[in-house]
């Protein structure tokens, strides 16, 4: 673990083992609706800012084609890429689902979506990838082959089902009854005091950051990084917090103040971190660079520089995606391919 400003502790930051991910994070970032290529020793001179090796970054932007995920195309010698169509839908549909989690308390019914399931050992691959779509969605295992989640989401669990090819399992509705003893609370399925201190730690990290920029301490090599990091530390938490409703919290959840630091500090950085891309992708194309922008909290884009560009809504159908995504379509942001 890593020591906050407080003394509190953020978890390990190993970003840059994940070059995948983090490549992805970068070109939705910072190249939001574009459909220009890039060149590619551009992007490792980008991952590079994260400490990832030249051979880790090519390998990356292998795996990632493999993957189709991006698109790779050669002009001469000089090799070019761009996002895919398949990767602007996940990570469109990412950015939705990240910046929306926290954003107001649902009134709750007081029913619970239910799945049950059970999947031979032969088919691991369909287990891990259900267990997966799962925790996307806010479940949670309360017992084995028994997952949980406060909102309505049975229809979203039998989507997954049914696209997973997984006919071994039931997905209801239920309420619990009068009387029940609080180990069998559905929200025991939940670590929340583990939670609450991530959402603590989350907000140490990110209110000093915050703090630092508006003093002007944070320089645009530092605030690529620290954006990046602030997106990775944030969009884990939808996986972890299964948005429960206020009455099945404890007093003084930190949710709603860490996603108000996040929002702050993702915003607040947006113009220094892009003028650094713009520096990188210059080395190799001045044309290019100058098309580089960042996009903000509500998903509208904005020139590098002073941060007061031309802005445009990035709809649902937009060109270009958000951060970083998996190898499955229903699980935008949750794991590198």
């Amino acid at each position: 673990m890593l020591a906050g400003d407080d003394g509190s502790e953020l978890r390990p930051w190993g970003v840059a083992q994940r070059p995948p991910r983090l490549l992805l994070t970068l070109l939705g970032d910072y190249w939001w609706q574009h459909t220009e290529s890039l060149p590619s020793a551009a992007l490792v001179a980008l991952l590079a800012e994260f400490g990832v090796s030249d051979s880790a970054a090519r390998a990356a932007l292998s795996r990632l084609t493999r993957n189709r995920l991006l698109v790779t195309s050669k002009v001469g010698r000089r090799t070019f890429v761009r996002l895919s169509e398949r990767a602007a839908q996940i990570l469109d549909e990412g950015a939705r689902h990240i910046f929306s989690f926290g954003r107001q308390m649902q009134p709750w019914d007081g029913m619970w979506s239910l799945v049950a399931f059970s999947i031979p050992e032969h088919n691991r691959a369909a287990r891990d990838a259900l267990r997966k779509q799962l925790r996307w969605l806010g479940f949670a295992p309360l017992y084995d082959g028994l997952w949980v989640a406060p909102r309505d989401q049975a229809s979203e669990v039998v989507t997954q089902l049914s696209e997973l090819g997984i006919s071994t399992a039931t997905a209801f509705r239920a309420t619990t009854v009068p009387g029940i003893e609080p180990d069998g609370f559905p929200q025991r399925a939940w670590d929340l005091d583990d939670l609450h201190g991530r959402y603590e730690a989350f907000i140490a990290y990110a209110q000093r950051l915050r703090e630092r920029a508006l003093a002007g301490q944070v320089s645009p090599v530092e605030a690529l990084v620290a954006r990046t990091r602030v997106m990775d530390e944030w969009r884990a938490f939808p996986g972890l917090d299964p948005d429960l409703p206020g009455e099945l919290l404890p007093d003084a959840w930190p949710r709603a103040a860490a996603r108000e630091l996040f929002i702050a500090t993702y915003d607040l950085l947006g113009p220094l971190a892009a003028h650094r891309v713009r520096q990188i992708i210059a080395r190799y194309s001045r044309e290019l660079a100058t098309r580089a922008a960042y996009h903000s909290s509500e998903l509208t884009t904005a020139r590098a520089g002073n941060g007061r560009g031309n802005r445009r809504e990035a709809g649902p159908g937009s060109s270009a995606g958000h951060a970083a995504a998996g190898p499955a379509p229903q699980a935008p942001l949750a794991s590198a391919p």
